[in-house]
């Protein structure tokens, strides 16, 4: 349905994840429909006005949730089937934001709202650190200088004594550094958003400046904001590159209107649920057991060829596969036959003898057999629309008893 915002020349078409919106042919420019497909047609199905459609157009989210400014006059918001509240419990966990629904994030209506709170928090925390001072340090550099600093290139100026200009080494004490490049990115990326408003977006752009005087904002890929090393003097931000690496992700290609570019705000919920569970496991799971995500498997004798996996529970004590979790953000009414064979061939590279595949709702009918007498395989249920720790725990339950079960079984 189209949803009118407050401005009363824009309008909002409100979709929601795996459901056909239509649209009769003059409610939508043939242009934008066109650089809507061209543009986003990997998250949203885009058909066009024809006989097949009934002269509609039909506007299909493919898992993706968050919000797209295809021009100022016309937005289009796709709303996700999980709960807006247990949606901003699995970004917190997924991305390890350390940021409480009871500060303030319950009451949040929409993505936007959302993402606009993040973006405060984050540049209020960029000009908390501006006022202490921000993280600087060594790093080496090599030059030709008109005076002595550091070490000298001894050699250099015996074989070129004519040379006036000396090569020296030594080290500079600065602040544009990798740590706080990724904080200028981040911020000048959310100020092209659209999404904040102006309240929000003027502090966003005094977090910048108060970095801009002093590092330059080169880009920066999401993977950069993880596995950073931190020590007494920068810990502090690694929430802030928790909170960047959360808006690089989600930001994609822009659409070009008029003179503006503004990003989309849009998020894989297929990735999001694997990273969740992960997490939410990861914090979870009795000592005993342990998990690893994206595990690398590989299948042939040269490597050219592996599996990545998206979950391998272990025995914490032997270092034991005990099973394959392959999550599926999907609502179907059983297991598909080609989901089965993957976690199953998932199975046999680990040599595990227990398989599940893991939803987000309780399927009309669940799996759980034997596959060539050598896998178990059962699908298993983190129900997003119930408590989220509710859910958890008894996903872990239901693990531990998987695990019980396949001792007793012929594949065990």
């Amino acid at each position: 349905m189209a949803v009118e915002a407050p401005s009363s020349t824009r309008r909002i078409l409100e979709l929601e994840e795996y459901v056909t919106l239509e649209l009769a042919r003059d409610e939508l420019d043939e242009h934008l429909g066109e650089a809507l497909w061209r543009q986003y047609g990997g998250k949203i199905t885009v058909e066009f006005p024809s006989v097949k459609t009934g002269h509609k157009w039909q506007l299909t989210p493919r898992g993706w949730v968050g919000y797209i400014v295809l021009t100022d006059d016309l937005h289009l918001r796709l709303k996700p089937k999980v709960p807006i509240a247990n949606l901003f419990r699995m970004l917190e966990y997924a991305y390890k934001l350390k940021i409480h629904l009871a500060d303030g994030f319950a009451d949040c209506a929409s993505l936007e709202e959302f993402y606009e709170r993040l973006a405060h928090i984050l540049a209020r925390r960029v000009v908390d650190r501006g006022r202490k001072g921000f993280y600087r340090t060594y790093i080496s550099e090599s030059d030709r200088l008109p005076f002595v600093r550091g070490q000298l290139d001894t050699r250099r100026l015996i074989t070129r004594p004519w040379d006036a200009q000396l090569q020296c080494a030594y080290e500079e004490h600065t602040g544009d550094i990798a740590d706080n490049q990724i904080l200028a990115w981040t911020l000048q990326r959310i100020a092209r958003s659209g999404l904040c408003s102006r309240r929000v977006l003027s502090t966003v752009r005094s977090a910048y400046r108060s970095i801009q005087s002093f590092v330059t904002p080169v880009p920066f890929a999401p993977a950069a904001c993880m596995g950073r090393l931190y020590n007494r003097l920068n810990e502090d931000y690694e929430p802030l590159h928790g909170l960047c690496r959360f808006f690089l992700e989600h930001s994609g290609p822009h659409l070009d209107s008029g003179d503006r570019a503004m990003l989309p705000f849009l998020i894989d919920m297929n990735r999001l649920f694997e990273l969740f569970v992960a997490e939410w496991l990861a914090a979870h799971l009795p000592k005993t057991h342990s998990i690893k995500a994206q595990e690398h498997v590989e299948i042939t004798a040269s490597g050219d060829l592996e599996f990545v996996v998206d979950l391998v529970l272990y025995d914490a004590v032997e270092e034991r596969p005990l099973c394959v979790l392959d999550t599926k953000y999907k609502r179907p009414e059983t297991p598909a036959a080609g989901d089965i064979e993957q976690v199953v061939a998932y199975a046999v590279s680990k040599r595990c003898h227990d398989a599940a595949l893991v939803y987000p709702i309780h399927l009309q009918k669940p799996l759980d057999t034997c596959v060539g007498g050598r896998v178990n395989v059962r699908s298993l249920t983190f129900a997003l629309n119930d408590d989220i720790d509710v859910a958890g725990e008894a996903l872990v339950e239901d693990l531990v008893a998987q695990e019980s079960n396949s001792m007793m079984s012929p594949a065990g």
